[in-house]
């Protein structure tokens, strides 16, 4: 057969669904179209506003309200007043129905690091990290609601169609790798969180800023070459056909320029194209040394504790070859038993956090102690985040706490994070912030500082209005700053 180049069809005679319809190699050739000349526009390095500390951003969200006063704060008056009503709050009425008297954690909470910060004792390994953890203790949040909430903490709004803080990451910065998405979210073997994909939506902006999917159980599809039975690809042929498609894809994009989806597309096979080469080796979880799956548990015989650390592993893999920011979910969505799949507690907190609890501890601590001995912790954001609390009572005739958007906690911690500190809290009883109330929008306008980003200066045209992250409000939380 002649190769494409010796026919020199005309870009004008011959049609681009003419073409895919008689090209050997398919949606391979379409694949690596972009390979020789890609967009650099969409993936240079952006300059930042001012000097960074942090070049990526890993974020750990555990989706269904993990309770901070069972996990992050210790409240000694809440011990004491155990079985008793809350005051002013006897026949108060939240998410799921009337609630009942206080409830006390089930586990003590016990001193760790060398300022006898009070943790859970049910997290022993995340206790070797509390010295470097700022803890951001009087968060809220403007919903109850599971989906909206993620949502909200994710995006800064409380309804979809807004991008996610990554997707701004990558629209604002680029990407630091040439062969990997700058924006890699990584969903928990139980699921997606609650609204799915609304929590790593690319929203308005153009869409090559949605992050990609992947996990260890979630292998990427289609990476080997077109051309089976042992049947090998001619090279030049191949040579030919990425150069010819290419130059369709762009005549395509210029009679197109508004159609972001389809600049995304192009994108997305040139990408795909790349990561032919590039997302095997960054995938080989299972390549890592023997003491490295001890280290995080991914030798576990807990199935779920094992994924959610071979997830960890491949979260480091990911931020030390140049993703920009990657999304780690511990749990997913909710599902007809309050708390099975994620740290929704309505009915039976200490059961289900008794499941939780270890499949988050270790293969968490393990990822911060991995990025730490590596260097990457100095320039490494890390979050940890959930969409609201629980409250200190139990739910009427349970065992279990309801939703609690009026207080609860979030961390950070690494690249410019002052380490060892308590930024806020609720009152006594863990009720309400009541000392230095943080909101959602204060908390990603403190991420873009530390990115180099000014959260006043970033933002996109869009229905009449300069979007931002932050939307109209904003702030820095200037403790947390070292």
């Amino acid at each position: 057969m002649p190769s494409a180049a010796s026919e020199s069809p005309s870009l004008h005679d011959l049609t681009r669904r003419r073409f895919l319809g008689s090209v050997t190699s398919g949606l391979f050739g379409v694949g690596l179209a972009g390979l020789m000349q890609r967009e650099r526009a969409a993936l240079a390095l952006q300059p930042a506003h001012f000097q960074p500390r942090a070049k990526r951003v890993l974020q750990i969200f555990c989706p269904g309200a993990a309770s901070h006063m069972d996990l992050w704060e210790h409240k000694p008056v809440l011990e004491e007043w155990d079985g008793r009503m809350l005051p002013g709050e006897e026949d108060h009425v939240s998410f799921q129905g009337k609630n009942g008297a206080l409830m006390k954690s089930p586990w003590p909470f016990v001193p760790c690091g060398q300022r006898g910060k009070m943790l859970s004792s049910m997290l022993p390994h995340m206790a070797g990290h509390v010295d470097d953890i700022a803890f951001l203790h009087g968060m809220t949040t403007k919903t109850n609601t599971h989906g909206p909430g993620c949502v909200f903490m994710n995006s800064g709004h409380l309804t979809e169609g807004f991008p996610a803080a990554g997707a701004w990451i990558s629209h604002a910065l680029g990407s630091e790798s040439d062969n990997l998405p700058a924006y890699v979210a990584i969903p928990d073997i139980r699921g997606e969180p609650p609204n799915g994909k609304a929590n790593w939506s690319n929203g308005f902006l153009p869409a090559r800023h949605q992050a990609i999917v992947m996990a260890d159980h979630q292998p990427v599809r289609n990476l080997a070459p077109a051309g089976g039975d042992g049947v090998a690809i001619d090279e030049r042929l191949e040579r030919d056909t990425r150069e010819l498609i290419n130059g369709f894809n762009r005549d395509h994009a210029r009679q197109r320029p508004g159609e972001t989806e389809l600049q995304a597309r192009i994108h997305a096979y040139q990408l795909a194209a790349r990561m032919q080469l590039s997302a095997p080796e960054v995938t080989d979880v299972a390549g890592e040394p023997e003491h490295i799956h001890r280290l995080y548990g991914a030798d576990s015989g807990n199935d779920l504790k094992a994924a959610y650390a071979r997830n960890c592993i491949l979260a480091r893999r990911l931020l030390e070859r140049g993703v920009r920011y990657v999304n780690l979910y511990c749990a997913s969505r909710a599902s007809g038993v309050d708390g099975l799949l994620n740290w929704d507690a309505h009915r039976t907190l200490k059961a289900d956090y008794e499941r939780h609890c270890p499949v988050f501890d270790q293969p968490t601590a393990a990822l911060i102690s991995d990025l730490k001995q590596r260097g990457l912790l100095e320039d490494t954001l890390v979050l940890w985040t959930t969409e609201f609390g629980r409250m200190p009572m139990h739910q009427h005739g349970t065992s279990g706490r309801d939703h609690n958007p009026d207080g609860f906690t979030v961390w950070m911690m690494g690249a410019g994070v002052r380490g060892g500190i308590d930024v806020g809290a609720t009152d006594d009883f863990g009720r309400r912030a009541e000392r230095r109330p943080t909101t959602v929008w204060e908390f990603y306008g403190t991420v873009l500082h530390l990115l180099g980003l000014d959260y006043r200066r970033l933002s996109f045209y869009h229905n009449g209005a300069d979007q931002r992250l932050t939307d109209v409000h904003g702030g820095i939380i200037r403790e947390v700053l070292g």
